[in-house]
């Protein structure tokens, strides 16, 4: 649970919009335990937020951007009040999200090379070059059958 702050507290509306997470994946997140119960109002029951609530907040929606899994998250977050216990833990769960990033921006480099040839093709059938436009088309069916190799997993 946060810890009770005299700090500038914040409705889940407020963490929602400075974090950039729905108050919906707040809750989520919250109920599946990718972060620590946020505490309650005392007269309303309402969640209230502090600045260590934002901020882990912050760094979770940053893993969530880079399309890490709830399940690494959860276990990312579990490491970090581990400490530096879980350092080893901790570069392998970043070093596999890394690979699977590398993975994902070859396969958004061969998609953009498609869309390249593509307009190419295009270009050469509105100038009438078919030799062009024939070579083009080869060319991109040999990359949409590299796309299907090349998807991400």
């Amino acid at each position: 649970m946060s810890a009770p702050t005299t700090g500038h507290t914040y409705t889940i509306k407020e963490a929602a919009a400075l974090t950039g997470l729905p108050a919906s994946t707040l809750r989520y997140y919250e109920t599946i335990g990718v972060i620590a119960p946020i505490g309650r109002g005392a007269s309303s029951g309402h969640r209230v937020y502090d600045e260590a609530d934002l901020d882990q907040l912050t760094w979770v929606a940053c893993l969530a951007a880079t399309g890490m899994s709830v399940s690494d998250m959860r276990q990312y977050v579990a490491n970090g009040q581990v400490g530096a216990a879980a350092a080893d833990q901790q570069i392998e769960l970043l070093t596999e999200q890394g690979r699977r990033l590398e993975l994902e921006a070859e396969h958004i480099a061969l998609r953009r090379r498609y869309v390249a040839i593509k307009i190419d093709y295009w270009h050469a059938v509105a100038a009438g070059d078919g030799d062009r436009a024939d070579l083009l088309s080869g060319e991109a069916r040999t990359l949409a059958d590299a796309l299907k190799r090349s998807r991400p997993h």
